[in-house]
């Protein structure tokens, strides 16, 4: 067994990064404070909104956009089954019922022909994830009418039709744990172009100093994530590069081993969060194998929400959990890993 182990994921962290945050340290002024103005106002002009608002995490920029729409009791919130609990979680917090979708086979984003079957008079609002990094049809579903709430959280720097994802929905959500395309280690943001909705969020973030009572939340960011999301942010360039760079090395060595994602698409670029790619057998026994020489893969998606929720009718999601592999990939990843991943990828598939 190799003794030196490539983890499926690694933050992407620097002197940089460090110096960053000690600066905060050595301020003294380490809550919410200026450094996470100045970090929402620098994540507005990169992806093109309004404004932006920090919070501690990605689920809780989800659950305050729904909270901001007034989705409650009685309402349906369409969402794909092929995604991380996160979003079942936030509609369970505001007491409103998922609609659960299927995802289209080859981009694993949601099936717009099926969410046009499933949405009712009481879907009051549609979370959409561009998921593992490659934009979904956005306009497509902004045409049904209904509020879209872009879920950014793997796919920071995508474009679509000449537009960054988070720019296109009534609430666009971001992630930045410290798995994700950048990091402050825990820590979220909500962008729009709604005025109304951002004064609200606002609001809704923090409970404290207030002249009226309504149920508000501590869902601030602190000034030492937001510095490191600055200093995170600078570089998000250079991240999204290496990224597609490393995805075209699997792309190409990889053929005829397995079936692969498209590297290119005509209207939207891919930032490949994730490379996933689809091999015959057990995909347990495949991470069993692998992860015995060295390389930590993973499933893209633990359990699509179907299953939690004992729902059946949902074939894409089914089939992308049974042969669905992601990859090691991310900025720090060096040649000689790579050519590790692919090496014993190409032993597994070739034997298996």
């Amino acid at each position: 067994m190799n003794n030196t182990v490539i983890p499926h994921s690694r933050p992407s962290l620097d002197r940089n990064d460090s110096d960053a945050v000690s600066r905060v340290i050595r301020s003294g002024n380490i809550a919410q404070g200026k450094i996470v103005a100045e970090f929402e106002r620098e994540m507005a002009t990169y992806i093109g909104s309004r404004g932006a608002i920090a919070t501690s995490s990605g689920t809780a920029s989800l659950h305050l956009a729904l909270v901001a729409l007034e989705i409650g009791h009685g309402d349906h919130v369409a969402i794909p089954s092929f995604v991380c609990t996160a979003l079942l979680n936030v509609i369970r917090y505001v007491g409103a019922t998922p609609i659960l979708v299927d995802i289209n086979r080859e981009t694993y984003n949601m099936d717009t022909r099926h969410l046009k079957k499933k949405i009712t008079r009481s879907t009051k609002a549609i979370i959409l994830p561009h998921l593992f990094g490659l934009p979904a049809d956005i306009d497509d579903v902004i045409s049904l009418g209904i509020p879209v709430i872009e879920d950014c959280a793997q796919s920071v720097g995508a474009v679509y039709r000449g537009k960054m994802v988070g720019s296109y929905g009534t609430l666009s959500c971001f992630s930045f744990y410290a798995t994700k395309v950048f990091s402050t280690g825990e820590g979220g943001m909500v962008t729009s172009n709604s005025k109304k909705l951002l004064k609200k969020i606002s609001d809704l973030r923090e409970y404290d100093n207030r002249k009226n009572y309504i149920t508000r939340y501590n869902y601030k960011m602190t000034d030492i994530h937001a510095a490191l999301g600055l200093s995170q942010l600078k570089k998000l360039k250079t991240f999204l590069t290496k990224r597609v760079s490393i995805a075209e090395i699997y792309s190409s060595e990889l053929q005829g081993f397995c079936k692969i994602p498209s590297l290119s698409y005509e209207d939207r670029s891919h930032i490949f969060y994730r490379f996933i790619i689809q091999i015959s057998g057990s995909v347990s026994n495949a991470l069993r194998q692998i992860s015995q020489q060295g390389v930590m893969c993973a499933r893209p998606i633990y359990k699509p929400i179907h299953k939690y929720l004992h729902f059946s009718g949902f074939p894409a999601s089914e089939l992308a959990q049974k042969n669905s592999l992601s990859l090691p990939i991310y900025p720090t990843l060096s040649k000689r890993e790579i050519c590790t991943v692919l090496d014993v990828l190409k032993k597994y598939c070739t034997t298996s």
